[in-house]
């Protein structure tokens, strides 16, 4: 992982002082207030919020001293988190599930982003996915002596439980083990995988489904707002001792609205601020492009995201990643957003 020291809080002008223990991401004996707070992110496209925080300082306004850490995978920021290394995390909703379920104490403060994958497949899977919808699984066997293979990030993840749900409640074509063959692979490497023929299809996040799609072998066979509508992606999410700091706390969610707004209202720019972080192969060229897709959809409300985190909280349950679906008022903390709207 990668740290970076944003600023120190005394040197911020007109900043206030605060009395706290000084151990870092811990509650102060005086008044439980924080002196520091560390937010990690996993380098994806759907956490464009926190870019855009990074690269305009929006977490100078912070009323702490922000330290931001990158990991590589969502598990790698669960086991930070649940060992109190990590304050603040932007990464999928079903991370998040698995802290809460663990008993954790934190909760999602807001949103980052909605209905953002792709199901994508070779010309082949898409001809016949438009001619026989959900009879495609078993004629595509039929004919060629094997299930459609798939490419797709760990069971339980926030794309494979789309995938899950796609195959199971929207197509009903029975459990997904038996539909398709899944292997593991991760987004950043779907699209050589799929390229190179070892897997027939995948479901995947932008910037790689406008990588795939400009490829003419390859094609869309649905966008996951038409599977499960308005499924959460990635979130916002804090422990107690920021849930307990209400002004760092509402500080957070504030910049975190700001950045939705930054995006909305300058995309390109926004685009950029991505690709100069994510790195590994998204350009500003590729990571603007990705902006016009159905799969970019970025927002702040946590309160538009409880009905569908509910039911993928059922999926994440079945595959044994969570003992049961955590309940909204579990995972969700929703004081500061709505305090900001008051």
């Amino acid at each position: 992982m990668v740290q970076i020291s944003r600023r120190s809080l005394l040197q911020k002008a007109g900043a206030i002082t605060i009395t706290a223990t000084g151990i870092a991401g811990c509650l102060g004996q005086g008044g439980g207030s924080l002196d520091s707070v560390t937010v990690a992110y996993v380098p994806i496209y759907p956490n464009m919020q926190h870019y855009v925080m990074e690269q305009e300082d929006y977490y100078e306004d912070v009323p702490a001293d922000v330290t931001i850490e990158r990991f590589s995978s969502g598990p790698s920021v669960v086991k930070a988190f649940a060992s109190g290394d990590v304050d603040v995390a932007l990464f999928g909703i079903t991370p998040a599930m698995v802290l809460v379920d663990k008993g954790t104490d934190a909760g999602i403060l807001a949103a980052n982003s909605r209905n953002g994958f792709k199901v994508m497949g070779t010309t082949e899977l898409v001809d016949r996915y438009e001619q026989e919808g959900p009879a495609m699984f078993e004629r595509f066997e039929q004919e060629h002596g094997r299930k459609i293979r798939f490419g797709a990030p760990p069971d339980g993840s926030v794309p494979d439980i789309v995938l899950r749900y796609w195959i199971q409640e929207d197509l009903d074509v029975g459990e997904m083990e038996s539909a398709i063959n899944k292997s593991k692979v991760p987004p950043a490497k779907a699209v050589q995988t799929i390229q190179s023929g070892d897997i027939d299809a995948t479901i995947i996040q932008e910037p790689f489904a406008t990588i795939i799609a400009q490829d003419d072998g390859f094609g869309e066979l649905v966008w996951s707002g038409d599977i499960l509508e308005d499924h959460p992606v990635t979130v916002l999410f804090a422990n107690q001792q920021v849930l307990d700091d209400s002004e760092v706390a509402q500080s957070l969610v504030e910049q975190h609205m700001g950045a939705t707004e930054f995006t909305a209202d300058s995309p390109d720019e926004a685009a950029a601020h991505a690709a100069s972080i994510i790195g590994s192969g998204v350009s500003e060229n590729l990571a603007t492009a990705a902006m016009d897709s159905q799969a970019s959809d970025f927002f702040s409300d946590p309160h538009a995201i409880t009905d569908q985190a509910a039911t993928m909280g059922e999926f994440v349950a079945n595959v044994g990643n969570i003992e049961e679906s955590v309940a909204a008022e579990n995972l969700f903390a929703f004081d500061p957003y709505d305090a900001i709207q008051e």
